[in-house]
């Protein structure tokens, strides 16, 4: 039955306010700016000239503070009826992709209260145009966001026009990579306005909902699949968190199929906890239970990355399932010292419900080496150890098969997702041993990555297999170049470029 605060939510609220089709920005690559521009950035780096439209040689901008380093900003004084910015762009010796879509970002929120906008770069040192038109756009559109669909009065300027003028490339090539990172762009907001949304706005069944809504716009197959019909499955796993919630599961599955021939096949399984209060082992009321709504952003960068490959032209056919669920404290949850039972027959002791994606991904990845992939890859907010050993900067990656790895790091590499590959320390497996099932879901008190991914191998088989440990990556604290503050989309775009780059 349907809650009376739920009853309240208006029906024009979406999940995914940024997928606008009809509001899509308007992005061209120009030799001069039309005239209406309401802000113009010149990237201005530490060394080397500055560009004399800015009006002001180097030593007017040092005295202003402006010294040209990355993440810099500074409103020009001007009669001209566009604002005009100064934006540092570094060393000219490091100028690589990652500082282009860096400086694109920083300009586009300088100019926040501006709709159209041109940034001028006169070097882009080593970058290939197309790929420097990919980044500009990338850049400007991340850095852009903003979750506001909440917001009784939202005090956002939408972005509508963007003009980029490249000094040492034709502008033709540079618009030949524009269309792309506004696509994968795209995918990372999506993923961003899931785990942004409040977790009473967006329940398993309404991700369901939207995913069977959203599958004709992105060139997908959707199935979704009910309690009933998890229980026919077997998912003990998704079922047994579930048990406390008043929400149903859901279990989405996506299929991508390329339109001509396929080059590989590729399975992703994505933690999608709705809210994770930790059940029965309830989290401690601080800061991070406030973010536990963001804890199925794997299934949100799942989600966000199939929503561009049909666009991008992918090859690959990908195939994902959503394991979604509320984690909730209840008279029927799931307890300390209960036996779930996995697809596939392995029992499993609940040592601690508050780990509990393992649980819920379990299932899903028998389900996807059931499909008989060339890999598979789960992404999941999955452990504290993973933010404790490597911070906010980086995901920690797991694998079985080095090539897939290696696949993984050349994409995050492209798209500015930093990894760090950790050990899979195989000593450790016998601090999963139980006395009265196959395995416990929790180990000793230490290595708690790694832990949890050797629990994750126990379901893949052979099946070449990596895990991305997110729980770090998720959520900015505050606006730092293409990350937003709030959801950071992280792994929508990583996983992306794996698709376009994977080959059986």
């Amino acid at each position: 039955m349907e809650s009376a605060v739920r009853r309240l939510i208006p029906s024009s609220f979406t999940p995914v306010p940024s997928y606008r089709p009809e509001h899509a920005v308007g992005f061209e690559a120009v030799t001069s700016f039309a005239p209406g521009l309401d802000a113009i950035g010149i990237a201005v780096g530490t060394d080397g000239p500055v560009d004399p439209d800015l009006g002001l040689d180097r030593g007017a901008l040092e005295r202003a503070g402006f010294e040209g380093k990355a993440g810099q900003t500074l409103l020009v004084p001007t009669e001209a009826a566009s604002l005009l910015y100064a934006v540092g762009s570094g060393d000219s010796g490091e100028l690589t992709a990652d500082v282009l879509r860096d400086i694109a970002a920083t300009f586009a929120r300088a100019a926040a209260s501006s709709a159209a906008i041109g940034l001028r770069l006169p070097t882009t040192g080593a970058v290939p145009p197309e790929r420097v038109g990919q980044v500009v756009a990338e850049g400007a559109l991340l850095g852009r966001y903003r979750y506001s669909e909440l917001k009784s009065a939202p005090a956002v300027t939408e972005l509508t026009r963007v003009e980029v003028l490249v000094d040492e490339a034709p502008s033709s090539a540079v618009a030949d990579g524009l269309p792309a990172g506004a696509i994968t762009a795209r995918g990372a907001a999506i993923a961003r306005d899931l785990a942004n949304t409040p977790p009473g706005h967006l329940t398993a069944t309404d991700f369901g909902e939207l995913a069977l809504e959203l599958a004709a716009d992105f060139g997908l197959d959707v199935e979704v699949f009910d309690r009933q019909q998890l229980v026919e499955l077997g998912c003990g796993g998704l079922l047994g968190v579930n048990a406390g919630s008043a929400e149903e599961p859901r279990m989405i599955r996506l299929r991508y199929a390329p339109s001509g021939e396929s080059t590989g096949h590729l399975a992703l399984v994505g933690k999608g906890i709705m809210y994770d209060s930790g059940g029965i082992s309830l989290k401690p009321s601080d800061p991070m239970h406030l973010l536990m709504k963001m804890d199925m952003g794997g299934a949100a960068a799942i989600f966000g990355a199939l929503s561009s490959l049909q666009d991008l032209g992918c090859t690959t056919t990908v195939t994902a399932f959503l394991m979604c669920t509320d984690n909730m404290p209840s008279g029927s949850a799931y307890k300390l010292g209960d036996v779930l039972t996995a697809r596939g027959g392995t029992t499993v002791e609940v040592k601690n419900t508050d780990a509990e994606g393992r649980l819920v991904l379990m299932d899903g990845l028998v389900l996807a080496t059931e499909e008989q992939p060339d890999a598979v890859v789960d992404i999941a907010t999955l452990t504290g150890g993973a933010l404790m050993a490597l911070g906010p900067a980086r995901a920690a990656l797991f694998a079985t098969d080095q090539g897939l790895a290696d696949a993984i790091v050349a994409a995050s590499r492209s798209t500015d997702e930093k990894v760090w590959q950790l050990p899979l320390e195989t000593a450790y497996r016998k601090l999963l041993d139980s006395d009265i099932a196959d395995i416990a879901n929790v180990g000793g008190p230490y290595a708690g990555a790694t832990t949890a991914a050797l629990f994750l191998r126990e379901f893949v088989g052979e099946t070449p297999w990596a895990h991305l440990d997110i729980a770090g990556t998720m959520h900015a604290d505050s606006d730092d170049a293409w990350r937003a503050k709030g959801a950071t989309g992280y792994g929508a775009r990583l996983l992306a470029e794996l698709a376009l780059r994977f080959r059986r």
